[in-house]
């Protein structure tokens, strides 16, 4: 009997790949905190001056060089900014225009940011050219943990060869709603989803993919729940229709 080496050889080698193959975890999201200004004095001495009805930009930023397999981030610096979307659906910010006292909402687009980011300031620049009173910036934070051991950003995951054990990934996404023309921080808003599956069914990229992305979609839209309450005490504190 003959023997077909070649084609032995071709197929252990295609195990091997199909073997080794590996998923990495996207970076992390953005310190939102770490972008304002930090003396103490001066954050002291600014105030609110958006008027009311209000437009408001929205902007998603994450750490510098994010990606993942659906997105990628643009800039350089202290953060990039994620200008598609791919866990916001259009009814969510339907939910943002529809709220009481504002004039209309608008995503900040790449061809108003500059190429380095370092501060909110960035943002606020790019928020004015488009005549806004108010900015929401927000991050999404997204962990994996196989049977209670947390993998960081950019872990890899090899596929493959991971036992039937518990697996969840964790996404809680992050906003602060400050002024355009002076900075004055209005409030934040915060939420945080989890998706539960078994790693016998992470047989492949596009499904632990699926798994983040379940999980992001799920914490964007509790985001968006926080937020209404977050607009809701900022109308109450500082919102007057002008004339």
């Amino acid at each position: 009997m003959r023997v077909n080496l070649a084609g032995i050889l071709a197929a252990l080698t295609l195990l091997v790949i199909q073997g080794c193959a590996t998923y990495t975890t996207p970076a992390a999201g953005a310190n939102i905190s770490e972008l304002t200004d930090v003396d103490i004095a001066d954050l002291m001495k600014v105030e609110p001056a958006a008027t009311f009805p209000s437009r408001i930009a929205v902007a998603r930023i994450q750490a510098p060089g994010y990606s993942s397999r659906t997105n990628s981030g643009y800039g350089t610096g202290n953060y990039s900014v994620v200008t598609t979307r791919d866990i916001e659906e259009e009814s969510d910010f339907q939910v943002l225009a529809d709220s009481p006292m504002i004039a209309g909402v608008a995503p900040l687009s790449r061809l108003l940011l500059p190429s380095q980011l370092d501060s909110i300031k960035d943002l606020r620049i790019a928020a004015a050219k488009l005549k806004t009173d108010m900015l929401l910036i927000y991050s999404v934070d997204t962990s994996f943990h196989i049977e209670g051991t947390s993998l960081g950003p950019l872990s890899l995951i090899t596929l493959g060869f991971i036992p039937n054990e518990q697996v969840w990934v964790t996404s809680t996404t992050s906003g602060i709603l400050v002024d355009v023309r002076t900075g004055f921080v209005y409030g934040v808003a915060e939420a945080t989803a989890r998706e539960d599956q078994h790693t016998t069914i992470w047989n492949s990229k596009n499904t632990i993919d699926e798994a983040r992305l379940i999980s992001e979609r799920a914490s964007f839209k509790a985001f968006i729940d926080e937020y209404r309450g977050l607009w809701v005490n900022t109308l109450n504190q500082h919102g007057k229709a002008e004339g």
